[in-house]
């Protein structure tokens, strides 16, 4: 393990389920525990970048703390196509947050929301 690696940890409901929608976004399994049967954990890869995937309950059995309702955080994912990538994720019945629009620092960027409610930025150069 490397000591300059960072993620974020998203908590979920369902694992599997949020997993699969970091999946639609470019991002790969490379770890998942159990290894077979339903996961509490999945790491997920696009490039350097990582996200990990872990079941609702571990803040509490870990350090007491309960995962609060609504945005925990926001995640900004740069892709190719934003049109088609959202067009895709809406016929997988992601909710869409705000339609593309064009952003003064030069960059389209649109806003979905994961499976746990979390929004993501999906970016790509105008």
């Amino acid at each position: 393990m490397s000591a300059g690696r960072a993620f974020p940890v998203v908590y979920a409901e369902h694992v599997a389920t949020t997993a699969a929608f970091y999946e639609s976004l470019g991002f790969a399994r490379h770890f998942q525990f159990p290894a077979e049967g339903d996961p509490g954990y999945i790491g997920l890869r696009r490039g350097d970048a990582e996200v990990a995937v872990v079941a609702s309950e571990w803040p509490r059995q870990q350090y007491g703390e309960a995962v609060a309702a609504g945005a925990r955080f926001e995640l900004f994912v740069y892709v190719e196509g934003l049109d088609g990538v959202l067009d895709s994720l809406r016929a997988a019945g992601v909710t869409v947050l705000r339609e593309p629009g064009d952003m003064p620092w030069g960059e389209r960027v649109a806003f979905v929301s994961d499976p746990n409610g979390n929004p993501v930025a999906l970016a790509e150069a105008s």
